[in-house]
């Protein structure tokens, strides 16, 4: 399959100018840091720092909630700041199945791309 895959791009390249031949290395398969740094380009980088900046909030707020429980004796208190725990970590979960599934939403699109280059290479012929 690897082999085919070279082929493939290599006949794409021939058939592209130098131009979009440089765009179509761009769409190669990136590693983890990549796509997540992939999250911070584009018109939607403000929400992902924000966010970004959010879980770091609610992180530290999801340490004192639990350095509280575990420094209390009282009932009322624990389900307080045990409470306190949970809510925060399920907001830093949220926040970062949110940016999962924009480095997802990248992907898909790259690999679009990629079929949009080959199919019009393959009119070109």
């Amino acid at each position: 399959m690897k082999n085919n895959m070279e082929e493939i791009d290599k006949l794409i390249k021939e058939t592209l100018t130098q131009e979009e031949a440089m765009f179509y290395d761009e769409l190669e398969e990136q590693n983890i840091l990549q796509m997540v740094l992939g999250i911070f380009k584009g018109k939607n980088k403000w929400i992902m720092l924000m966010m970004n900046i959010m879980t770091l909030i609610f992180f530290g707020l999801f340490v004192y909630c639990l350095v509280q429980f575990f420094n209390t004796d009282l009932t009322n208190e624990l389900i307080k700041w045990g409470l306190g725990s949970v809510v925060f970590l399920l907001g830093i979960s949220m926040l970062k199945v949110f940016a999962w599934m924009q480095m997802d939403k990248n992907a898909i699109l790259r690999e679009m791309k990629r079929l949009e280059i080959l199919i019009l290479s393959s009119r070109i012929k």
